[in-house]
C-alpha cells in the first residue's frame, strides 16, 4: 500500500527520478565496468583492472547528481506550490483539495510528490505522516516547515492561508540567500572540478602519447606505492575542497 523505509538502491533510484528497475540499472553498471575492465587492460595491463571500480563511482556520482538537482527544484517550486495552496484554501477548498490542485498544476517533481501525498492519504495513511516522509525524501528543511505549520493547524485551528503565506515568505527570503551563497561558491566549485579532473586528464593523455613515461608506476613496487599514495592524497583533496565550497545554512 504504502513504500516507507525505502532503502538501499531502489530508495537511491526514487530519489533520483529515474524510472528504472534496481536490477537493470545494476546490469548497467555491471556491463559499464566490464567494458572499462577490458579497456584498462588493453591499454594499462593488470592495473587497468582497476578502471572497473569507475562505474559504480560515476553511477554513484550521476545519482547523486540528479538527487541534488531533484531535490532544488523542489526547493524552487515550493513558494509557488504554497501561494497555489493559499489560494485554493480560500476559495473555500479543504486542504486535501488544496494539495490535490498542486499535484494537477505544479511542475515535476512537485507534482509527483503531492500526487503521492494524495495517494497515499486516499488509501487511509495519516495526512501528516505522509508529508513528513515527503519532507524527509525531498532532503527540504523548508518544507518540513510547511508540514508542522499544518500539523500544528490541524490541532489548534486558524487560517491556515495566512499561515501558509507567512511561511512562503519566510521560503522565499531563504531561496534569494540561497541563490547568492550559490553564485558567490561557483567559481570555487569549478576550480575544484578542474583540479580534481586533472590527473586523470594527464594519465590518459601520457597513456597514448607516451607509454613508457608511465609504465615505470605500474613495474614496480615503488610506482604502485606512488599510485596508492596519490589516489589517497587526491581523495583527502577533493573531500577537503567539497567541504569548503559546500555551505548549509
Amino acid at each position: 500500500m504504502e513504500r516507507r523505509g525505502t532503502g538501499g538502491l531502489a530508495g537511491t533510484l526514487e530519489h533520483a527520478g529515474v524510472k528504472m528497475r534496481q536490477q537493470d540499472f545494476a546490469f548497467l553498471v555491471l556491463v559499464g565496468a566490464l567494458a572499462l575492465a577490458a579497456f584498462g587492460v588493453l591499454f594499462l595491463g593488470p592495473l587497468g583492472l582497476l578502471l572497473s571500480s569507475l562505474s559504480p563511482l560515476l553511477a554513484k556520482v550521476r545519482l547523486d547528481s540528479l538527487t541534488a538537482r531533484r531535490r532544488r527544484k523542489f526547493a524552487d517550486q515550493l513558494d509557488d506550490s504554497l501561494q497555489l495552496m493559499a489560494s485554493s484554501l480560500r476559495a473555500g477548498h479543504s486542504l486535501p483539495q488544496a494539495l490535490n490542485s498542486v499535484a494537477r498544476e505544479a511542475e515535476e517533481p512537485t507534482s509527483e510528490a503531492f500526487s503521492r501525498i494524495i495517494n497515499e492519504t486516499r488509501v487511509g495513511r495519516d495526512m501528516g505522516d505522509s508529508l513528513t516522509d515527503t519532507a524527509r525524501r525531498m532532503g527540504s528543511e523548508d518544507f518540513e516547515w510547511v508540514t508542522q505549520a499544518i500539523a500544528i493547524n490541524r490541532e489548534v485551528g486558524g487560517n491556515l492561508a495566512e499561515v501558509l503565506d507567512g511561511v512562503g515568505h519566510t521560503i522565499r527570503e531563504r531561496n534569494q540567500i540561497r541563490r547568492q551563497v550559490k553564485a558567490l561558491s561557483a567559481e570555487g566549485k569549478l576550480s575544484a572540478f578542474i583540479l580534481m579532473g586533472l590527473p586523470f586528464v594527464v594519465a590518459i593523455f601520457l597513456v597514448f602519447t607516451n607509454p613508457g613515461y608511465i609504465s615505470g608506476l605500474t613495474q614496480s613496487l615503488l610506482g604502485y606505492g606512488m599510485l596508492a599514495i596519490g589516489a589517497v592524497l587526491l581523495i583527502v583533496g577533493g573531500i577537503w575542497m567539497r567541504k569548503t565550497v559546500q555551505i548549509k545554512f
